[in-house]
């Protein structure tokens, strides 16, 4: 399931395959079987209209979780943006060392566009020990820098700094913050079990009405693990303000 999450298309066409099947089980079952007798309708429609009312408040839930999610990761690229952009600022704060901060975040704020633009695992890897050494020299610069002049302004470039470090973790904590995998098995389990009523219930076949819910609630799925998949949905989070801040820093 955790693969099947990662690439939403794939997930598309097999939730879409696994529960058009189960809709096909449950009327060739009602045509060979009859398990649902004539006199059993009324029951018979009561358990559709649960279960699909079970499946629509589960699919609600989690697509509310899915857009928090994304709308989080928003917001933390924007804060970001922010405190790289101020700390940028406040290099002047720093003495003699403003021009090494300043060339240090300009390379750090590069690298960060990268982490959100990359999705090749090979290249992130990449990424994040460039990004990783950057922060070591910048924490090092404003510690030093600190340590020469323990100052209320040197402080406050020290905290700057501390700032643009935290933020990035901020930003990568709400990558890994993910819908839980117990609650997407829960999806897959409503939606076969309302399926397998809907094909239980039909009266003749049609292969064209037997697809609509199947089809239906695969979209639905779809939706939500694209929302909720930070690279490998087409709905993603793209560094625009990180890019805004990127070409105000390098404009002459």
């Amino acid at each position: 399931m955790a693969a099947l999450v990662e690439r939403p298309g794939v997930l598309l066409l097999v939730s879409f395959a696994g529960f058009l099947l189960a809709a096909f089980l449950g009327m060739v079952a009602q045509r060979l079987w009859s398990p649902v007798r004539a006199g059993d309708q009324n029951e018979l429609t009561i358990v559709q209209t649960a279960a699909l009312t079970l499946l629509g408040l589960v699919v609600a839930f989690s697509f509310s979780m899915a857009v928090s999610r994304y709308d989080q990761r928003k917001n933390l690229e924007e804060a970001e943006a922010n405190a790289i952009g101020t700390e940028y600022a406040r290099a002047d704060l720093m003495a003699g060392s403003a021009p090494a901060a300043r060339k240090l975040l300009k390379r750090y704020l590069d690298q960060r566009i990268l982490f959100y633009l990359t999705s090749d695992p090979d290249r992130l890897k990449q990424i994040r020990a460039e990004t990783d050494k950057l922060s070591a020299d910048l924490w090092a610069l404003a510690r030093s820098n600190a340590v020469a002049q323990p100052t209320a302004v040197a402080a406050l470039a020290a905290s700057g700094m501390n700032d643009v470090l935290n933020s990035a973790d901020y930003t990568a904590a709400a990558w890994l913050n993910r819908i839980p995998i117990p609650a997407w098995w829960l999806l897959v389990l409503i939606g076969l079990g309302a399926n397998l009523t809907i094909g239980l219930g039909a009266k003749r076949f049609n292969s064209l009405l037997l697809a609509v819910l199947p089809l239906t609630v695969a979209v639905s799925l779809f939706l939500i693990a694209d929302i909720d998949s930070p690279r490998g949905g087409v709905v993603q989070v793209a560094p625009q303000n990180l890019n805004r801040l990127a070409a105000s820093l390098n404009s002459p």
